[in-house]
């Protein structure tokens, strides 16, 4: 581990001082740092920025400063690469985050002697197809989301598992979400948790107007298939909440495990219902 890559969400509090700190520590210690422009600029150390697209080509480990938002995109960026990453929590809640302001440096001293694992979560891919051609794709650490517009009627979206018809639900959307996303979206529409190891997906219907409607635990093997049959309703498809891309009707939507798997430095070795105990019964409690 030579060359530490840093993404930064300028818009937290204090994250100025925090980054230098971080990069004089790193250098002390002989690792060579490289951060987005974007932080560059902030910190006034140009020499140190690139591209965005760049940095993940150069670095061997990136931190990430910011909130869960900014870890699910750099976990898309990374995972490709095979580069694992180090959260370090600027935000409200931090589930996806492994460090909290006050332990930061403290907390980084375990790289250097090797006081780490990485623990490795699956991701999905999801397809737009429109005439029998695929025009849009994106990989997620969350879920797929596909959902009505805010002033769209209810939208019917015809759903298999693999070959097999599930129904055609009426609802006001669908989620397929990976075990790490059990705890985002899925869970506020009535899915069940789940344990980040196990390799399956979550298909979570979004306010079904279907009594007997419930979540679907299935394989991670498994292949959802959704065909959006409503023909006067704006609908979107979102990937991990950021990147967005319109549907038309009678596109289908394939949502299946990813090749790539997201990597995750753990310095805590804390166990997920740990977290579910601290960071789920705090943000019941804060506000935004």
């Amino acid at each position: 581990m030579k060359t530490i890559g840093m993404v930064v969400n300028p818009a937290r509090t204090g994250v100025v001082p925090l980054v230098e700190q971080i990069i004089d520590w790193l250098n002390v210690r002989g690792y060579g740092v490289a951060i987005t422009d974007e932080a560059a600029r902030l910190i006034n150390r140009p020499a140190l920025g690139m591209p965005r697209e760049q940095l993940v080509n150069r670095v061997d480990l990136m931190m990430v400063l910011g909130g869960d938002g900014t870890l699910l995109r750099s976990a898309r960026e990374c995972a490709p690469r095979g580069i694992p990453i180090l959260g370090i929590n600027l935000g409200r809640l931090g589930f996806l985050t492994e460090i909290d302001l006050p332990e930061v440096l403290t907390e980084l001293e375990k790289l250097p002697s090797g006081e780490y694992a990485v623990e490795e979560r699956m991701m999905l891919e999801a397809r737009v197809i429109r005439g029998g051609s695929v025009v849009g794709r994106a990989i997620g650490l969350n879920d797929a989301v596909i959902t009505k517009g805010a002033f769209a009627r209810l939208i019917f979206l015809e759903t298999c598992v693999n070959d097999d018809f599930v129904t055609t639900y009426p609802a006001d959307g669908l989620i397929v979400a990976t075990p790490t996303g059990s705890t985002a979206y899925s869970l506020s529409a009535g899915g069940p948790l789940v344990t980040p190891e196990l390799d399956l997906l979550l298909v979570t219907p979004i306010c079904p107007h279907s009594l007997w409607t419930r979540p679907l635990v299935i394989s991670g093997e498994s292949r959802v298939r959704v065909v959006l049959r409503s023909r006067q309703a704006e609908v979107m498809l979102t990937v991990d909440g950021q990147h967005g891309f319109a549907l038309q009707p009678d596109d289908t939507i394939m949502v299946e495990k990813s090749v790539h798997r997201a990597r995750f430095i753990r310095l805590k070795h804390r166990s997920f219902f740990y977290l579910l105990r601290h960071k789920l019964t705090e943000g019941e409690h804060n506000g935004p």
